[in-house]
């Protein structure tokens, strides 16, 4: 399979003042298929999902082995980041018999994955006021 480099930026769930810019490497896409939903927040009540989070980030770019999500003017703080290989662009993650994902997922820090998905503090970063480089792997369970 060829690698196909992606690049978006996102924009903020609301308004922020200028910040700095995190740029996030993703690896071990199973293909092509569909999109990458990307959100990175810093409302732990509202992670992994960020339904309604009003201090955070979204994007949505083509799936592509090699792909790169930038988040522009972040403003300095703690945050976690939560990916979804959606791939078949439906936006929703899929589940085999309720609960399995069937699509591809993952979390800053490589955030451990029990029976259910992580802490916002197993996957919290923190983003200074330097520009950083973060990346994620991709996990599927089916």
């Amino acid at each position: 399979m060829a690698a196909l480099a992606v690049t978006a930026s996102a924009a903020p769930l609301q308004a922020e003042s200028a910040g700095t810019d995190v740029t996030v490497s993703v690896t071990n896409l199973r293909n092509t298929d569909g999109v990458l939903r990307a959100c990175m927040t810093r409302d732990e009540d509202r992670f992994p999902r960020c339904q309604n989070a009003q201090q955070g980030y979204r994007v949505v770019v083509p799936a592509g082995e090699g792909a790169v999500l930038h988040f522009r003017n972040v403003t300095p703080g703690t945050y976690a980041i939560a990916l979804l290989h959606d791939e078949n662009d439906n936006g929703r993650a899929d589940r085999a018999l309720g609960m399995m994902p069937t699509e591809g997922f993952g979390f800053s820090r490589d955030a451990p994955v029990r029976m259910g998905p992580p802490d916002f503090d197993d996957a919290a970063v923190t983003i200074g006021s330097e520009s950083s480089r973060l990346t994620i792997r991709m996990r599927y369970m089916l």
